[in-house]
């Protein structure tokens, strides 16, 4: 199930465009814009990152999704850890909610 979702996240990042944004700085930033449709947070993501990030996500009506750790999630988008990812393309937010309902 979670090496779905970053092979979906990979791939959305390859694609560029903006579709996937990497990290904490920058999620935060497309959420204040309204900017993502969906974001995805590191299983052992620390609890300011859960805050500062699920908090905005939750007020913009953002759904929220749990990935694998950290490193793990980092791996499969090309960096060595990445606690957050947010999802600009509407259709792969799609994609990665319905790959964690199977």
């Amino acid at each position: 199930m979670t090496d779905r979702l970053v092979r979906l996240l990979g791939l959305g990042a390859r694609g560029g465009g903006g579709r996937v944004v990497i990290g904490v700085t920058g999620v935060r930033a497309r959420l204040q814009r309204n900017a993502l449709a969906c974001v995805v947070l590191a299983a052992d993501a620390s609890a300011r990152t859960r805050d500062k990030v699920e908090r905005l996500a939750r007020a913009r009506h953002v759904p929220v999704l749990v990935g694998p750790a950290a490193d793990r999630l980092g791996a499969g988008l090309g960096r060595s850890s990445v606690q957050a990812v947010g999802v600009a393309d509407a259709a792969l937010a799609r994609g990665l909610v319905g790959s964690l309902e199977e």
